[in-house]
């Protein structure tokens, strides 16, 4: 790799199922509240407390932050259980991809190590440093897992993501980004990542395979990543 140093890899969404998303739909309007855009925007990838509160908001009724928090934990558990917990097809395969190209590997996400040791311990040789970066107290931490943790420039770093806010901070901050929107019928990730101007879309792990690696490391080191990505969006096209 010419500028990429290190792959960042979002656990649920990416490695994981998607087991947020229609948790959050269901909660809203059980409640008789509004799913859209702008409410994934404002609660996806934040701090659980903020989250909390926001869900509270879109429902209304007076529920307080940490009730909404605590009834969302608790129709999640439900939904786990009738739906659970899977690891993506193609992570293994994945890992031993992005270090064969000569990256170092974290995990990241906004819930404790534990939920990284139970579903994805058996891959825990497969990434570096702490191997997994709880980030709800610094959401999204793209700044914080590169430099903080890594000790590297935030254009050294790909990260891999579900999330629009992602690829945002990802803009600002001149990081690589690679969205997984998710496949629930009700997200509006995929549409919102493309207005963020995010090129590189995949729907499968194996879509990112060693020619988009190369891709996405000459694109950064020519500084046209981003470049390119809006101004394709301005076109309305993507590669």
């Amino acid at each position: 790799m010419l500028s990429l140093r290190l792959a960042a890899l979002n656990i649920d969404g990416v490695l994981l199922n998607d087991t947020f998303s229609p948790v959050i739909h269901q909660f809203v309007t059980s409640r008789g509240g509004t799913y859209s855009a702008a409410l994934e925007r404002s609660v996806f990838s934040q701090p659980r407390h903020i989250a909390g509160r926001r869900l509270a908001a879109a429902v209304g009724g007076g529920m307080t932050g940490e009730a909404a928090l605590a009834a969302y934990f608790e129709e999640r558990a439900a939904h786990v259980d009738r739906h659970p917990v899977m690891i993506t097809p193609g992570t293994r395969q994945l890992l031993h991809r992005l270090r064969s190209a000569g990256l170092r590997t974290v995990c990241y996400g906004g819930l404790g190590k534990e939920h990284f040791d139970h579903h994805l311990g058996r891959y825990a040789h497969l990434f570096d440093g702490p191997g997994y970066v709880c980030t709800n107290d610094f959401r999204p931490g793209l700044r914080e897992i590169t430099e903080d943790v890594f000790g590297l420039r935030p254009a050294q770093a790909l990260f891999v993501d579900d999330v629009a806010r992602v690829a945002d901070a990802a803009r600002e901050l001149g990081t690589a980004f690679v969205g997984r929107p998710s496949a629930f019928a009700h997200s509006h990730q995929r549409a919102l990542m493309r207005e963020a101007g995010v090129r590189h879309l995949i729907d499968r792990l194996d879509t990112l395979d060693d020619g988009l690696l190369r891709r996405i490391d000459q694109e950064m080191n020519a500084d046209t990543f981003w470049s390119a990505s809006l101004t394709a969006a301005g076109r309305g096209g993507y590669a």
